[in-house]
């Protein structure tokens, strides 16, 4: 009866989100408070019978209910108990239920932590968000049941998760990335809200930035522990390999980052409106896309879920209604909010706006790159494959140049720079990141010319960041003082930059002067990568909870001397018959030694996947820089100002008087 009790509370959840998609909307437009009361209470109810239907659901995978079929598609009794609580999601219909019990917390979060706004536009908002959980809800109903039952045939046991699944990344990976793939529907509700109500001001700007920052930070955190996850497990040793799905989850990243630094700007100077609001309404779509590659089966990916054509055609029909609905609002309402602001050809705005244009540009060339092929093959008009080689020529200039233009924003100033002025601010800064770029090359032996390009971005970036850290210390008490009077928000900015830099200086070394060895291994054979040498030690067998595995042994170790011992893994799970290559990595901050076993080749040798690869780390520790100083921005003290401090300063940015100031606070 469990089953059956989460299904009902789904369709409870349903009927809640309709009635959250109709009555505070409803009340908004007609002004009756009465109506705009109800919003609270019915985002808090669609929760709870969404929360309800996932428990029963896990309580299904937890017990072993293999009556129901999703849990016998997926699960088998011999899992460890915490690989079965993820395997919740994964697969299509539970992964669709995260999503869904992802949008209503978020939906409640919105609804608990917006007390202090006008109680209209958390009525639309809320509304907002109510149709969209509608339409995922009704998807999950009409196409994806998880509650199906296999009566009266139930199997003695599961078909058990796919072998790729069994691992501490299902558990981690896709709620952080749904968090940030669905978070971004706040940002979206917030700019249909605004579009509605003609509220597009700096204080709209401050109550949609916490929102959006938090969902970027959950999904740089989400894009960086698959890239991760890839890494180990896969066993190729590559970190991201262009596949259709990872480019689906960098779309939205590229266009939040955007749309964060257009609020940014919208909040401090009052410009940029139409083009943030169109931002939100692109950084969600692009969401939705992601779910729609995913789940249609238009695609053919390591991380795509087996789908039928109905699922597909409800997303693109679900997408295409979003798109088209939000984009003919804004082109009805976007003259309302147009603003004319003068400013200066060299100032910080231009530079913000330059740098938006080329993120978007990335996100264009990523999007062509993913869909091309996925449009000829519809029309039959040939096949064409778009892999690593296309990706790198085309996004890695524009990366860089994004890179150079954030270095040289940092140095402007807002509404007018001196060119000259300019020009000798950036003179030393730059001269220093050339020699340390120069450093590079130097230390590895080498010249690479797309190496020595992305650590000259990178150090560049860190050079720019720090003397503008040190000129805004400045003060008669002395530089420590001066560190101690800056904002939280500006501390976000420095910390989110310097992740940049890690993380470019990190992708653009370890690609550029990564090492790597295919090799045939007996027991007893070593091979060399510079002064390291890799001994294979030998094989022995090994049981794990549900696989058996043979088990290899590599010592490592430089001039004699021991460096580490490495055990990767040919494991064989029992159920599905599936084999697994388990790498050994040594880790450390300036390079990762990775050894994987291939396929046996006969006379008890084996081809074994031999791998330096320097500063391997600093790809991920750059993005978790990165989320960290987005955490620490939205902890400034001015996202918790009252609603009547909020009103004065609305009113005092949406004149059109260009010199007036709208907010305190450090735009990023």
């Amino acid at each position: 009866m469990v089953p059956e009790f989460g299904h009902f509370a789904l369709i409870l959840a349903l009927l809640l989100a309709g009635l959250l998609a109709v009555i505070p909307m409803a009340g908004s437009l007609t002004g009756r408070p009465a109506l705009l009361a109800f919003a609270r209470p019915l985002a808090c109810g669609q929760f709870v019978f969404v929360a309800i239907a996932f428990a029963a659901l896990t309580q299904a995978f937890l017990t072993d209910d293999f009556s129901v079929a999703y849990v016998a598609n997926n699960s088998n009794s011999m899992m460890p108990w915490y690989y079965k609580f993820s395997a919740v999601w994964g697969s299509h219909e539970g992964s669709l239920l995260l999503w869904i019990l992802i949008l209503a917390g978020w939906t409640l979060a919105v609804a608990a932590f917006s007390r202090k706004l006008p109680s209209d536009l958390v009525a639309q908002v809320l509304s907002i968000m109510g149709v969209i959980s509608v339409g995922f809800l009704l998807f999950s109903l009409v196409t994806s049941n998880p509650f199906e039952r296999l009566l009266p045939n139930i199997p003695t046991d599961g078909a058990d998760l796919n072998p790729l699944l069994q691992d501490f990344g299902l558990v981690v990976h896709p709620p952080m990335l749904y968090m940030g793939y669905v978070g971004f529907s706040v940002a979206f509700a917030f700019a249909i809200a605004a579009l509605i109500n003609g509220r597009l001001d700096a204080a709209w700007a401050r109550w949609s930035r916490p929102w959006t920052t938090v969902a970027w930070c959950f999904l740089t955190v989400g894009i960086a522990l698959g890239s991760w996850w890839a890494y180990y497990e896969l066993g190729w040793g590559g970190w991201w390999f262009w596949d259709p799905v990872e480019n689906a989850s960098l779309l939205p990243w590229l266009a939040g980052t955007a749309l964060m630094h257009s609020l940014a700007v919208t909040e401090k100077r009052g410009v940029f409106k139409s083009w943030t609001v169109l931002l939100a309404i692109i950084t969600f779509s692009l969401s939705l896309l992601g779910a729609f590659l995913v789940r249609s089966g238009v695609l053919t990916s390591v991380h795509a879920f087996a789908s039928d054509p109905e699922r597909g055609q409800f997303l693109i029909a679900l997408l295409a209604i979003t798109i088209i609905t939000s984009l003919t609002l804004y082109a009805f309402r976007a003259p309302v909010v147009h603003t004319r602001v003068r400013y200066g050809s060299m100032s910080r705005e231009i530079f913000l706006l330059l740098n938006n244009v080329l993120l978007m540009a990335a996100m264009l060339l990523v999007l062509v790159g993913t869909l091309y092929p996925l449009v000829l093959d519809y029309l039959d008009a040939g096949s064409l494959s778009v892999g690593e080689p296309f990706f790198n020529l085309t996004f890695s200039p524009v990366a860089i140049a994004i890179s150079l233009l954030m270095g040289a924003g940092i140095f402007s100033r807002w509404k007018k720079t001196d060119g000259g002025w300019l020009g000798r601010q950036v003179l030393w800064p730059a001269s220093i990141s050339l020699l340390l770029a120069v450093a590079v090359p130097l230390w590895m032996g080498e010249l690479k010319p797309w190496a020595f390009a992305g650590c000259f971005a990178a150090a560049w970036i860190l050079v720019a960041t720090g003397r503008d850290l040190w000129m805004k210390s400045s003060s008669k008490q002395g530089h420590w003082h001066g560190l101690k009077r800056l904002t939280r928000s500006y501390y976000g900015m420095v910390i989110g930059h310097l992740g940049v830099a890690v993380i470019m200086a990190g992708a653009t070394v370890v690609t550029g002067y990564g090492i790597e060895r295919d090799v045939r291994m007996v027991e007893g054979d070593t091979t060399s990568i510079g002064d390291l040498t890799f001994r294979f030690s030998g094989i022995s067998h090994h049981e794990g909870p549900n696989y058996s595995a043979e088990r290899g042994t590599f010592d490592i170790t430089r001039d004699g001397e021991p460096v580490a011992t490495l055990y990767p893994e040919k494991r064989v799970y029992r159920v599905q018959r599936s084999v697994m290559t388990e790498a050994g990595i040594d880790a450390g901050l300036f390079r990762d030694l990775f050894v994987a076993l291939g396929e046996p080749v006969g006379d008890d040798a084996w081809a074994v996947r031999v791998q330096y690869k320097p500063l391997m780390r600093w790809v991920w520790l750059g993005a978790l820089l990165m989320a960290l100083g987005g955490a620490l921005a939205i902890s400034d003290k001015r996202y918790r100002i009252r609603v009547k401090q909020n009103a004065a300063k609305t009113n005092a940015v949406s004149s059109n008087d260009p010199k007036s100031e709208p907010v305190t606070g450090n735009a990023s």
